[in-house]
């Protein structure tokens, strides 16, 4: 899309972002602000228990990070006078009706400002509890679609989700919506309301039984992934992004609605500059793993397609979809990856890294250069097995049952 459409739709908008601290609402966040300079306001949702709370942690988890480097060295002594006048921190809470706004009069200056909604908020631990993750990835998201409706002005409201709601899948994936009840496994009714008195039943019974705190988590957390798997999703994460989903289609009342669906989102390409991650993320911790040392081999087939996707594409990408999309009552969605057009197979990624990290080694504790090696890549579990019954001198009956297992996987 052409550059001279994208930048005057900001011009003089007022924007919601929820889950501001997240790392791709960061690169969003900073997208707008550099580039967009006329934008009028970034209404920035955090979790705290005030808005002097919220401002603090704006600018501890937010604005002082290093991603906002450019945007402060080419403001210098106006920066202070740029960010009071554009951004406003609002404590509150995707898990909560009204956003967990207690304010009436903010809330109703909200409604009348807003131009356009980004809900990033998700707790995106693949094992996280039941009922957190049901809270913030599957009611947080009818929460914000809630609180969209009542913005007079809004001209698009953009969520995102992640591509593997489809879960792993061969070929193409097409970018369909869930519907109410759907399920991946197609046999058994899924009943999000029902889920969400399951839920509850669940930790009243806990309550009663007298459960500790470690208890209550292990058991929400096995929950999760057991209803997950029953209705054909790999993962709490999944499973309760999905029914988000499926929550916005059916209450969003014809409003101009994206879902984003990124797949394995990593560092920066080329803005702000490229490299900025936070924390290891997806294929970011076995990237670290291998630099340390600590990675010597890879359970997947060499061929393997990685769909991996650096943050600034993302949000290129939403900022795109928001112009497009904009007054147009539909919902459309967008897969947002990299294996259709230039895909990174795994034996690709094991010899960039070999070559990257003998050339840029990472210094150990010690003062050293970590030594790192090529790396074997292994086709299936039953050889990965055979390779540690070896390498770790575990009992001989384990290598030969690995290697009978493989040679019939192979015959097979």
């Amino acid at each position: 899309m052409e550059l001279e459409r994208i930048l005057p739709f900001f011009e003089n908008k007022t924007i919601l972002v929820t889950g501001a601290t997240g790392f791709l609402a960061k690169v969003f966040v900073e997208k707008i602000l550099r580039p967009q300079p006329n934008v009028k306001k970034l209404y920035l949702l955090l979790r705290t228990s005030d808005n002097k709370s919220a401002t603090q942690r704006f600018r501890n988890e937010i604005l002082g990070k290093n991603l906002f480097m450019v945007l402060r060295n080419s403001l210098g002594a106006n920066l202070e006078s740029f960010i009071s006048e554009r951004v406003t921190p609002i404590s509150g809470d995707v898990c909560d009706e009204n956003l967990g706004i207690k304010d009436c009069t903010l809330r109703e200056e909200m409604w009348k400002e807003i131009d356009i909604v980004l809900n990033s908020a998700a707790t995106t631990n693949f094992d996280e509890r039941y009922d957190v993750a049901l809270g913030i990835n599957t009611y947080g998201a009818l929460h914000v679609l809630s609180f969209a409706q009542n913005c007079v002005k809004l001209k698009v409201l953009l969520h995102v989700s992640t591509a593997y709601v489809c879960v792993e899948k061969g070929g193409n994936i097409l970018e369909s919506p869930f519907y109410m009840g759907d399920t991946l496994k197609g046999t058994s009714k899924l009943d999000i309301n029902a889920e969400k008195e399951l839920v509850k039943e669940y930790l009243d019974r806990l309550q009663v039984q007298g459960a500790t705190n470690e208890a209550i988590i292990s058991t929400m957390k096995d929950f999760g992934i057991e209803r997950a798997k029953l209705y054909g999703w790999s993962n709490t994460y999944t499973y309760t992004k999905a029914m988000g989903e499926m929550l916005l289609g059916q209450f969003n009342q014809n409003l101009p609605l994206v879902i984003i669906r990124p797949t394995m989102v990593t560092s920066t390409y080329k803005e702000p500059f490229p490299g900025w991650i936070e924390g290891t993320r997806t294929i970011d911790g076995v990237i670290s793993a291998y630099a340390k040392g600590k990675l010597e081999c890879f359970t997947a087939h060499p061929k393997s397609i990685l769909d991996i996707i650096p943050a600034d594409m993302v949000v290129n990408s939403m900022i795109v979809a928001m112009v497009a999309h904009a007054n147009k009552s539909s919902q459309i969605i967008f897969h947002v990856g990299s294996s259709l057009r230039n895909p990174m197979k795994l034996y690709t990624l094991k010899e960039f890294l070999f070559r990257y990290f003998t050339r840029n080694p990472w210094i150990g504790k010690n003062g050293k250069s970590i030594k790192v090696g090529k790396g074997t890549v292994f086709s299936s579990m039953a050889r990965f097995h055979a390779y540690m019954a070896i390498r770790y001198k575990l009992p001989l009956k384990l290598l030969i049952k690995s290697a009978v297992n493989s040679a019939s996987m192979h015959c097979s």
